[in-house]
């Protein structure tokens, strides 16, 4: 610990101060930084984002799936839930549309996702049993040696989903991977999801599988009193576009 302490520069030091009420999370946030080279601005964000709080938290079947020591290692690589703040106000309704804003902003998503991400592409073509698959978005993990599937859904949980993206594990396994590479992980990105029907569609799974919502700050931040009462993003927008947006009518008084 004092070596990690000794290899981050004094801002840092300030930046914990100020933002850490928490040691173990204080600590945490140092041995991050001087592990994965975090600038000051970048080790800011992180601390804004909550990063402790979310680190690990995703739901997986890693403990009978993975070696101990791989599974340690690939429960923090995960957190729950992922924020894509960088996607703007807009809320997608399909798959697409989040993928297209992920792929528009890959250098935030890389960041989000963490350390240790390589983007190999998306919408990569899988072709077996004469039909044609597309896996949303295909990574490369540098630490664990594994390729990680992710998909991405704009509507909550489903335990279907699970038995797709084992499907796609399977045959990148045989398709893509190379022999000096490990079996692959699959990454299940929500809307929202039930914890508990999310740990029964894993179990029994062999496949290394981890479930987790993504969401945009916004909404998280709106007092409860003020929901509601102000417009949707949607009506804003649509007001927006239309040139007929007028604060009167689309905000309460002493709004």
């Amino acid at each position: 610990m004092q070596e990690a302490l000794a290899q981050i520069p004094w801002y840092h030091h300030i930046a914990l101060l100020e933002k850490c009420d928490n040691r173990e999370e204080r600590l945490w946030y140092v041995q991050q930084s001087a592990a994965n080279g975090w600038s000051h601005n970048i080790l800011k964000l992180h601390i804004e984002a909550g990063l402790y709080d979310r680190q690990g938290k995703a739901i997986h079947n890693f403990e009978v799936s993975l070696p101990p020591a791989d599974s340690d290692m690939a429960a923090q690589v995960f957190k729950d839930p992922y924020l894509f703040d960088f996607l703007g106000t807009a809320d997608p309704r399909r798959e697409r549309e989040v993928e297209q804003g992920l792929t528009d902003h890959i250098q935030q998503f890389l960041l989000e996702l963490g350390a240790g991400f390589a983007f190999v592409g998306r919408q990569v073509h899988l072709e077996f049993s004469c039909t044609d698959y597309y896996l949303d978005l295909l990574f490369y993990h540098l630490k664990l040696r594994r390729y990680v599937v992710v998909e991405l859904k704009a509507v909550p949980f489903s335990p279907g989903f699970v038995g797709t993206l084992n499907m796609y594990l399977s045959a990148v396994d045989d398709l893509l991977r190379h022999p000096d590479d490990k079996p692959s992980i699959g990454l299940l990105l929500c809307r929202s999801k039930n914890k508990l029907v999310a740990e029964y569609a894993l179990r029994g799974f062999k496949k290394p599988i981890g479930v987790a919502e993504w969401e945009t700050k916004l909404v998280k931040r709106l007092p409860k009193e003020l929901k509601g009462s102000l417009p949707t993003v949607e009506e804003i927008e649509a007001e927006i576009v239309s040139g007929t947006l007028n604060p009167e009518t689309a905000y309460p008084k002493g709004g």
